[in-house]
């Protein structure tokens, strides 16, 4: 987790999904609007990179702001992509501008309970294990989690980065299952979705992007679970 100071926001860390999907929805105007693929793998590539949550939020309302004082508006913003450059010029305006506030600890412990952690482990620990023999050390390391996690619920921070490990460790395992014709397909549903923004990002930002949703379609094809807390609500 990259500049972790950075994330603990006076919103709550682990909800940077739910925070930004719901503010996307609200300032567009329509709450019943689905994110796409597309959507939760540049979500995930901004929580990756250590964007913090408010700069995602104040990039969306620029964005819109922005789109609204157009005279002609002859389509609707239809994906987070459209907001992705007013997102990225907040994240360096408040890196420039704001010192990295510190962990407040009792935000971590608040999260969920132990009964809860516990639970979304376990299951996690299970599904792996019925996917195969090649992912019975993956299932094995969480299930010692379990094990051992009262140990780990203080410090929430440092359980994610145990999780982050566990979960490159099983992609890579995961994309030696993938035959080429797999691949192939998914690089071109990725093309598909993403053609209309690559004017809006940065290189850096398409690299990250690409990366993640390759992953997310992976994990899902395959039935594996995201292992990170941010998917425990």
């Amino acid at each position: 987790m990259s500049d972790s100071g950075q994330s603990w926001d006076r919103l709550n860390y682990f909800n940077y999904f739910t925070e930004v999907e719901e503010h996307f929805q609200r300032t567009r105007g329509s709450g019943l609007f689905l994110l796409s693929p597309l959507d939760w793998a540049l979500i995930e590539a901004w929580k990756s990179s250590g964007v913090p949550l408010e700069a995602v939020l104040r990039g969306i309302d620029t964005a819109f702001e922005k789109w609204r004082s157009k005279k002609s508006r002859i389509q609707a913003v239809n994906s987070l992509a459209y907001c992705a450059q007013a997102v990225l010029a907040e994240a360096q305006r408040m890196a420039e501008n704001n010192p990295a506030p510190q962990r407040t600890p009792t935000e971590a412990e608040s999260f969920c309970s132990l009964t809860e952690l516990s639970a979304f482990l376990a299951g996690n620990a299970t599904v792996i294990r019925a996917r195969g023999a090649a992912f019975d050390e993956t299932a094995s390391a969480l299930e010692r989690l379990v094990e051992e996690l009262e140990q780990h619920y203080g410090n929430l921070e440092a359980l994610e980065q145990r999780l982050s490990v566990l979960e490159e460790k099983m992609l890579a395992i995961a994309r030696t299952q993938q035959s080429a014709d797999d691949m192939l397909a998914a690089r071109q549903e990725l093309e598909r979705h993403l053609r209309p923004y690559r004017g809006k990002m940065t290189t850096d930002q398409l690299k990250m992007l690409q990366s993640q949703f390759l992953d997310r379609q992976l994990l899902e094809k395959l039935g594996l679970p995201r292992l990170s807390l941010f998917y425990l609500r």
